[in-house]
């Protein structure tokens, strides 16, 4: 209880005292996580939409495809990744690995799944009339999706929260793609998984209580808009 104690209060400490490494490694989280996110919604949300109202073969096997993504161990997307970005890879000449960018790309991997199936049982919850009669009032079908989001707008906000979820808390991937470097690519998570490995666990709990109220300041503003949403 002392260790955890002691660690709470340094985290205090860290926050007031405006720690420079602390706050460029919690801003690098935020940032490379919040842009990984936006990605994900950018593609899960009209791959989604697509797989949920349309009529095609090989759609079972496409949602299918997208469930298994949802559960994708993120070390396993770490591994994947880098073998497509190592020099010797199909994307070596990039050279991106070890670069903010190669943990994004991974965080992608890892969100798009989860915001593309969310976003499938959003709209799969909707009354299957609400299409025929939008398009029967002259909608087109652009309009017609439009109005579709709007009506699962609540569900849609929490796929985004998961999504954002699943990659700010992640460690696997950001090891293995970003390396863990000091000023580059150190995110929160595996900056805790170092400073425990040394025995620092005083800091280790502090960094763990950083990330901790991170991801409750944003999901608290995410849900904040979406519960004045359904007030509407």
């Amino acid at each position: 209880m002392s260790t955890l104690w002691q660690g709470l209060v340094q985290t205090i400490q860290l926050l007031l005292g405006g720690d420079p490494e602390v706050w460029d490694i919690t801003l690098f989280s935020l940032r490379v996580s919040g842009l990984a996110t936006g990605i994900s919604l950018f593609i899960g949300l009209p791959l989604g939409t697509w797989l949920a109202l349309g009529r095609f073969r090989g759609r079972s096997f496409l949602l299918s495809v997208v469930n298994t993504g949802m559960a994708l161990p993120p070390v396993v997307v770490g591994l994947l990744v880098s073998m497509l970005l190592w020099r010797s890879g199909p994307l070596g000449d990039l050279r991106l690995i070890y670069t903010p960018s190669a943990i994004i790309i991974a965080q992608i991997v890892i969100a798009a799944p989860v915001v593309t199936g969310l976003t499938v049982a959003a709209l799969q919850q909707l009354n299957p009339r609400l299409q025929t009669q939008l398009l029967g009032l002259g909608a087109s079908r652009l309009q017609m999706i439009w109005a579709l989001w709007r009506e699962a707008r609540l569900p849609l906000l929490a796929a985004l929260m998961a999504g954002f979820g699943s990659v700010i808390s992640e460690v696997g991937a950001s090891m293995m793609v970003g390396g863990n470097i000091r000023y580059q690519t150190r995110v929160l998570t595996t900056a805790i998984v170092l400073e425990t490995s040394k025995g620092e666990f005083t800091q280790a709990i502090a960094l763990s209580a950083i990330l901790l109220l991170l991801a409750f300041l944003v999901n608290l503003a995410l849900t904040w808009i979406q519960q004045r949403g359904a007030r509407r």
